[in-house]
């Protein structure tokens, strides 16, 4: 690969994009019983519509032939690399059970997590507008980083779906209402997850282009 054709990952994306819809598609069988989900089946059709949304914008945003975008896409892909695994990171700590005092540390971890995932994809943004000359152009790398992450994190909360072996029954009273909303533990993970997940493929592109634009101007400035 020479410095003509910046590698943008997005094949890879595609690919990646592409798993996460199958291991979905595999986590809601039955089909038929998706309209059952919270909101006439709204939970279950979301990351669905989401992913295949992803498709087609990793198609058209990866296959730009400028050499700048191309490059910054490049840098964008490479810190969402690094974005992701903090994502994937937050999403495994997010499942262990909290032990008498650490409630909070965990919630400071995750916090922490998130923030230093969004630096990343303004750094991303940055180098994007400094290739380019371009501030836009640091929206475009930081949603693309974004998307990244999102992807990669997508896959792990959807990874930890099982189905066969949900979680105990909480004493919760909150959760036990729940409960009698949602359904039995195992409706109840898998409605958690999808709405999970996302949150993720939509809320992170958000983040990441706003971030990418602020340290963009921020680059401009200095």
């Amino acid at each position: 690969m020479n410095s003509r054709t910046p590698f943008t990952l997005r094949i890879p994306l595609l690919l990646l994009a592409a798993v996460d819809l199958a291991v979905l598609a595999v986590r809601l069988r039955p089909w038929p019983d998706i309209v059952n989900l919270p909101g006439e089946g709204t939970t279950g059709y979301d990351p669905v519509i989401c992913l295949v949304a992803y498709l087609g914008l990793l198609s058209w945003i990866g296959g730009n032939r400028n050499i700048f975008i191309r490059k910054a896409l490049s840098d964008g892909a490479l810190l969402g690399l690094g974005a992701g695994l903090l994502l994937v990171a937050q999403v495994v700590i997010a499942t262990q059970p909290a032990v008498m005092g650490s409630t909070m540390q965990l919630v400071s971890i995750q916090i922490g997590l998130l923030v230093a995932a969004g630096v990343l994809w303004g750094i991303a943004g940055m180098r994007g507008s400094r290739v380019a000359g371009n501030p836009s152009i640091g929206i475009v790398a930081g949603v693309w980083s974004a998307m990244v992450g999102a992807l990669m994190a997508c896959a792990a909360v959807l990874a930890q779906i099982n189905l066969n072996n949900p979680a105990p029954q909480s004493q919760d009273p909150w959760k036990q209402y729940e409960g009698l909303a949602i359904g039995n533990p195992a409706t109840q993970a898998l409605v958690h997850s999808l709405n999970t997940a996302t949150g993720f493929l939509l809320i992170t592109p958000l983040v990441g282009g706003a971030v990418g634009f602020i340290f963009a101007l921020l680059a401009q400035d200095q």
